[in-house]
């Protein structure tokens, strides 16, 4: 399965993690999501459908993903995310930010 996909659509990005959000798998998609905010993109949905696991390299990507966009008066949202990385997003009160919903 590919490390990610990107489907654009005017100022709409919608990137697709093709399986866990790892440290050891995700090198490509942190430069992606930077090249996205540069390109003028002024909305980004993570979905994250395939995504069973986040370590903290991935949250660090998240939260800096939602960071770059709201610099550049954009949204950031997570969509299709497991039980498991609901209650870790919660725990961390990041769905107090910006949304988050489940499968």
């Amino acid at each position: 399965m590919p490390e990610f996909e990107i489907q654009q659509e005017g100022n709409l990005a919608r990137v697709a993690p093709g399986g866990d959000v790892l440290a050891s798998s995700m090198s490509g998609l942190r430069p992606a999501m930077r090249d996205l905010v540069r390109s003028g993109v002024r909305e980004i949905v993570v979905d994250l459908a395939a995504t069973s696991m986040i370590d903290s390299t991935g949250v660090g990507l998240l939260l800096a993903a939602f960071n770059s966009m709201q610099a550049a008066g954009g949204k950031f949202s997570i969509v299709h995310a497991s039980d498991e990385i609901l209650e870790l997003l919660r725990t961390m009160r990041m769905h107090q930010h910006f949304s988050v919903s489940g499968r």
